[in-house]
């Protein structure tokens, strides 16, 4: 069985603007295995959001090639391959938290029953059980977010793309929250592609890790990480931990990540 979700080959973006061509990407070379929680890190502007939306559908190439499970983005958009979590919640205030999980269901055609009960799953999943009748502005931010990655998650794809999903989060929020996001991966086998400035988030997450430069868009480094599936938040003290995030940090710097 062919056990490569994500493969680019090549892949250059080009936007077209009234000040001229913006190269977003340049020859990004990359394959993603099933189960594997890929995170991109790079300075703003890198993209690391593009690559995201390409692999989405919303964006599109201008050379080279990407396939999601075989199959072009767009008809991995179409079969319903993959769910999207932005920086922002992102949900509508008039809504509940279930109803909120249960609007891609709605538009997708699924039945009350089977969006009750999947609904009810993914609550249990994101550890929000209870709050189905909560409207958003009751819940705090990282709350909000869980709503989010639920919501993603309700129509059961198999791929989970994640733009700084935790970037407007304080410290403590976002610690507790990687925690949670790890367990919840181990539970689903989920592939995630996550996008990230942190270089803590990113090492403490990762299977592999993606170093991009500035734009345009090339990927710098590809680190596999050493890092066992079991990841208690003060792995960050280790050794280990320290020597992948100080490759990370010289990856950056070697793609110029910190000029102005």
């Amino acid at each position: 069985m062919n056990d490569i979700v994500v493969n680019a080959k090549n892949l250059s973006l080009t936007f077209e603007t009234n000040d001229g061509p913006v190269h977003a990407l340049s020859g990004i070379d990359l394959t993603i295995k099933k189960g594997e929680f890929v995170s991109f890190i790079g300075p703003s502007g890198c993209g690391k959001t593009t690559f995201l939306r390409v692999l989405a559908d919303l964006e599109q190439p201008t050379s080279g090639e990407v396939t999601i499970n075989g199959v072009s983005p767009e008809q991995a958009r179409k079969s319903r391959a993959y769910g999207f979590v932005f920086q922002a919640a992102g949900l509508y205030p008039w809504r509940t938290i279930g109803g909120n999980i249960r609007l891609p269901l709605e538009i997708m055609g699924y039945s009350k029953a089977d969006q009750t009960q999947r609904v009810n799953r993914v609550l249990e999943l994101v550890d929000l059980a209870g709050f189905e009748k909560k409207f958003p502005w009751q819940l705090s931010g990282g709350m909000q977010q869980r709503a989010s990655i639920a919501r993603a998650l309700a129509f059961d794809a198999d791929i989970l793309l994640m733009d700084e999903p935790f970037g407007a989060l304080d410290e403590i929020v976002r610690d507790h929250l990687n925690e949670q996001l790890l367990v919840l991966w181990a539970k689903t086998q989920k592939t995630i592609g996550f996008v990230t400035h942190s270089i803590p988030e990113a090492v403490y997450l990762s299977t592999k890790i993606v170093v991009m430069s500035p734009r345009p868009g090339r990927i710098i480094d590809i680190i596999d990480s050493p890092l066992p599936a079991e990841r208690p938040l003060d792995i960050r003290d280790t050794p280990e931990f320290l020597a992948v995030a100080h490759r990370v940090r010289e990856g950056l710097r070697a793609g110029n990540a910190y000029d102005d």
